[in-house]
């Protein structure tokens, strides 16, 4: 009587097991399927490699400006201090990582160009160079058009094909354009 009331419970529990099993699958699974489109590794081009910094308060304004700016056809590599990071700030492997994000957008995806987003009260800029640096807004400016601007002159060395785009973006998610020279 004991083996038959241990295979019953046995049965049961490993068949409310199997359906909590299939049923949690499902459920953690399906909202990727649902969202989730087939990739086309033969068509897939992206218009831009994006550098930004990895400051969580700009992610929504810059993923907005991004969709409108490039239809949300971009490739996305985020560093610390953006611009600041191919000096190799905080170590020479940021840099390194940055060229080789580039050039695997540019082999993979057939890229057009580079976007660089700096932005104001950067945490990078303020260890790197100057903890009150926000505190000063015409300064902070100027030195963020400094690195944004010797980015581009490394980017446009390696790859003169490619259009370079860089952007100093604002607290108030304002995204000012800095030209190269």
């Amino acid at each position: 009587m004991n083996n038959l009331v241990n295979n019953c419970c046995e049965k049961h529990f490993l068949g409310r097991r199997s359906l909590l099993q299939s049923l949690f699958t499902g459920i953690t699974v399906s909202p990727f399927l649902f969202f989730s489109q087939k990739a086309n590794a033969q068509t897939h081009q992206a218009k831009a490699l994006v550098l930004s910094c990895i400051d969580f308060r700009f992610i929504h304004a810059e993923q907005t400006f991004l969709t409108e700016t490039l239809a949300g056809q971009y490739d996305w590599t985020a560093l610390a201090g953006a611009s600041l990071a191919l000096t190799g700030f905080p170590h020479r492997a940021e840099a390194i990582t940055f060229w080789d994000q580039l050039e695997l957008s540019s082999q993979l995806h057939h890229i057009e160009k580079v976007i660089i987003l700096d932005h104001q009260d950067c945490g990078a800029y303020a260890s790197f160079l100057d903890a009150d640096l926000s505190q000063y807004p015409t300064r902070e400016y100027q030195v963020h058009q400094h690195y944004l601007r010797q980015a581009y002159e490394a980017i446009h060395h390696r790859y003169p094909q490619l259009e370079i785009e860089l952007y100093f973006v604002r607290l108030t998610s304002e995204f000012q354009r800095v030209s190269p020279q």
